[in-house]
């Protein structure tokens, strides 16, 4: 790598120290590697250590580490505005990502756009727009979706620990139905079922907890991140966006892990032909600075007074800066392609991979949004356990590959390497994350 930035700590040892000594325990770490610099696809630790990133911030660097057309967009704002709070003086940064994003997202109509930090922010905002517009209180969402850390979102994420342990009570009003989840189908039904199970699902709903009229939104991921890269069938998100229109119920896209160019398209949504009433964007929105969004039919976005939305910080100078720095590095340098080219090395390296190995139960995902899970048995579909899940990650990372997992159970290695990776640097991951599946015993 090119830039070597000074460590703020001298040395692995005595940064880690201060980690433990300063920062709250709750905050949790794949990895004890701390790191000191970045480019493209790999970091670069106060060792001296580079590692091939294939987590990318969590999904936040689609377009690479410090991009330099980022970086200069950055810098360029600095010298002009850092922060001035759109909420008390407008500036254009702000309106044109907000245009930006109208043009991108899905949909033949009217649209509007509103800015905020984080993608948990979005997802509360977005509940919040739904039911301003609807005048109803309900939210419909899904077993194994990841939504936020904030209140909020933390009911509406279908995992319990570790996100919700002693610390209730959670908002009311959300209701939760099965996602169609192929690879472990309820008892009893075919994966070919799924979508009629779920749909039958969401109408025993309606009976038992929560009438339609009373629904505001389904909030759905169309591709669950933290849930494990579980793809839907093909007809299951044109059939519940039906449901939705027939009760007058506003169908939201959460897209923070699975936008801008994940998928290989735009927005993972677009795969499916479905048109969201409202769509929330974040991580790789604007490449490592923090900024999110809800976009949408421009009638359900102005369902709110001025006042109803806003944030100090949202839409910050600096973020929108970057965010317009990604939306023209997607068109110039033609990222989606990328994507796809990436997305299929992945597909042919994990079904290669879950072939030879007898703990890859499954590989699958959409586009670059690619996993593999893992389990004891291949015909039980054990989880794998979690002592040997840690072993393939320090494995990796002992090779100089960084992978994080995701799953209801832990067990699924996720890759969301970035989009600009250099094919040797895709092909040294992939060659060590084979290397250290097959020597698991």
């Amino acid at each position: 790598m090119k830039t070597k930035a000074a460590p703020a700590v001298d040395g692995k040892g005595s940064a880690l120290a201060g980690r433990a000594q300063w920062v709250a325990r709750g905050v949790g770490c794949y990895h004890p590697i701390v790191i000191e610099s970045a480019e493209n696809a790999r970091l670069r630790g106060v060792d001296g250590r580079e590692y091939i990133d294939f987590a990318g911030g969590i999904g936040v660097v689609n377009v690479g580490h410090r991009h330099p057309k980022v970086v200069e967009a950055v810098k360029r704002q600095a010298d002009r505005v850092l922060h001035a709070c759109f909420q008390v003086t407008s500036y254009p940064e702000y309106i044109e990502v907000c245009r930006r994003l109208c043009e991108a997202a899905p949909g033949n109509f009217a649209k509007k756009a509103v800015l905020f930090s984080t993608g948990a922010e979005a997802l509360e905002n977005a509940v919040k727009i739904a039911r301003g517009f609807t005048k109803r209180r309900g939210v419909v969402c899904f077993d194994g979706a990841f939504h936020g850390r904030t209140y909020m979102a933390m009911r509406m994420t279908g995992k319990y620990k570790p996100y919700r342990p002693d610390i209730g009570p959670f908002p009311g009003d959300v209701h939760r139905i099965p996602f169609p989840y192929a690879y472990r189908p309820p008892k009893g039904v075919a994966p070919k079922d799924l979508t009629a199970y779920c749909l039958e699902r969401l109408e025993q709903l309606f009976q038992t907890d929560a009438a339609p009229e009373e629904i505001a939104c389904v909030v759905v991921e169309p591709v669950q991140g933290e849930g494990g890269f579980v793809v839907p069938p093909a007809d299951f998100l044109p059939a519940l966006k039906q449901v939705c229109e027939r009760h007058g119920i506003l169908f939201v896209a959460d897209e923070v892990q699975s936008g801008f160019g994940r998928t290989a398209k735009m927005f993972a949504i677009e795969h499916s032909g479905v048109v969201p009433d409202l769509m929330t964007v974040a991580k790789s929105l604007a490449a490592g600075m923090p900024l999110s969004g809800v976009v949408g039919r421009a009638d359900v976005m102005d369902a709110l007074g001025p006042g109803g939305l806003g944030g100090t910080y949202a839409g910050n100078p600096l973020a929108c800066a970057a965010a317009l720095a990604v939306f023209d590095i997607f068109e110039k340098e033609r990222i989606l392609a990328k994507a796809e080219k990436v997305g299929e090395t992945l597909r042919k390296s994990f079904d290669r991979l879950a072939e030879r190995s007898p703990f890859v139960g499954e590989s699958r995902g959409l586009g670059a949004m690619r996993a593999i899970e893992l389990v004891e048995d291949k015909k039980t579909k054990a989880p794998l356990a979690e002592a040997k899940m840690k072993q393939i990650l320090t494995a990796c990372a002992e090779k100089g590959l960084l992978v994080i997992k995701a799953g209801g159970f832990g067990n699924v290695i996720r890759c969301l390497v970035p989009l600009t990776v250099p094919e040797a640097d895709l092909a040294r991951g992939l060659e060590i994350l084979e290397e250290s599946v097959l020597a698991l015993k």
